[in-house]
């Protein structure tokens, strides 16, 4: 794990497909968000990806997949983020992603509510079944947010800063407009922003993130 700054609100930062901790750096996202680290408004924990483990493992049957991902997720759950709460003295953090990171950031988001009060996707798709080769199962189930969400029940959703960000030239567009649309259908105030000129890369990302961190001020 790679910790940006020494004081301010905690953000959690995935990183994309098989990403690691310091992917968020040498794409210079940190760089983008330097004003409010140097003002010590925010302190980023940027953390390992499990996708190797999970989401990318061919070399095991899925139902394992899906298994190693839900203890990615526990470890975030019950030992990351309370570290965190302690030391930022927080109640609730904020947790940020591109690409595959942003479908992390908002299943993490969604499954533990209660520990998460700002949600920054961008550039995600949220349907996790593409690497399942079919398999689906309870447990699948309820990481796959465009499955779980329309039945999902917490009314920490409604207070949640929620952040969805594409571009019109995004593969992953549809993906957030079906995310918007399952929201909205459920009251949950969120705000989709469809950049107008971009595709599915960091440039793009490098624009949205400072814009979407001021919004937690």
């Amino acid at each position: 794990m790679l910790v940006v700054g020494d004081y301010g609100y905690p953000i959690v930062v995935f990183p994309t497909s098989n990403g690691r901790y310091y992917e968020a750096k040498d794409f210079l996202l940190l760089d983008s968000v330097r004003w409010f680290v140097e003002n010590r408004l925010v302190k980023l924990y940027c953390i390992d990806s499990g996708d190797k483990w999970s989401w990318y493992a061919k070399h095991l049957p899925p139902a394992t997949r899906v298994h190693n991902h839900n203890l990615y997720d526990r470890m975030i759950s019950e030992e990351l983020v309370p570290s965190i709460q302690r030391e930022c003295q927080v109640d609730k953090i904020g947790v940020a992603g591109c690409s595959l990171g942003g479908y992390q950031a908002l299943n993490f988001a969604f499954r533990h509510p209660n520990q998460v009060a700002h949600l920054f996707s961008m550039g995600a798709a949220f349907d996790i079944r593409m690497f399942l080769n079919g398999h689906f199962d309870e447990q699948a189930y309820f990481h796959n947010p465009p499955d779980y969400m329309p039945n999902a029940q917490d009314d920490n959703f409604y207070k949640m800063n929620i952040i969805l960000g594409t571009a019109e030239h995004d593969f992953c567009k549809d993906a957030n407009y079906r995310m918007s649309e399952i929201l909205t259908r459920k009251g949950i105030p969120h705000r989709l922003d469809v950049r107008p000129h971009g595709t599915h890369d960091w440039p793009v990302w490098r624009d949205m993130f400072p814009e979407y961190v001021s919004t937690i001020f």
